[in-house]
């Protein structure tokens, strides 16, 4: 195969998988090296953004996936069968922010961020496998701790976390360091501390 077919074996692959792919097995099933197929998928990454096309080449770490392109998801919407997958409430965005932007996190640092339990909205998420557990953290009693998944990054159209906006000044991270610094400090300079 010449270097045009291998990457539309690559594409033709992508397309047909769905879910991401890991880059040795694609490289595997081209028979080619890795990085010869790392390459490829470089070239047809540059060719859809040089285009505009309406898919995107995601590359998390070391797998890759075909998608649509964000801009065209309000379009795609409309042909695809969507009443069944209800809208993510505020809640539910604002425990994935927490943890996209703090993870891996344990469930009552959500709570003690947010202020209110969150128990149902992190169940409400697990089902929808935007987040998962990544393990326990090594604090007293080993909670659970959660990150954000794949198919988070793919639904809000993320090639990594790195792809998230900046937060602002007073964001949900320096808000629960300021509060955690409060608590913290002795009884005398906490006051001094929230005014």
């Amino acid at each position: 195969m010449n270097e045009r077919q291998r990457i539309g074996a690559l594409e033709a692959m992508l397309f047909a998988h769905g879910e991401p792919v890991e880059l040795d097995r694609l490289a595997d099933a081209l028979h080619a090296e890795p990085i010869q197929t790392q390459i490829l998928l470089e070239k047809l990454q540059r060719q859809y953004d040089e285009r505009d096309s309406g898919l995107v080449l995601l590359n998390f770490e070391d797998r890759w996936q075909m998608a649509t392109r964000p801009y065209y998801g309000e379009i795609v919407k409309r042909i695809l069968d969507t009443r069944r997958n209800a809208p993510l409430s505020p809640a539910a965005l604002e425990v994935l922010a927490v943890i996209a932007y703090n993870q891996p996190v344990s469930r009552s640092f959500i709570e003690q961020v947010r202020g209110v339990d969150s128990s149902s909205t992190v169940t409400k998420l697990l089902e929808k496998g935007l987040i998962e557990e990544a393990g326990r953290l090594d604090l007293p009693g080993k909670p659970v701790a959660f990150r954000v998944t794949d198919t988070f990054l793919r639904v809000f159209g993320l090639g990594s976390l790195a792809d998230l906006p900046p937060l602002h000044d007073d964001g949900p991270q320096e808000a629960a360091a300021e509060a955690a610094a409060v608590e913290d400090a002795p009884e005398g300079e906490q006051l001094e501390m929230r005014t």
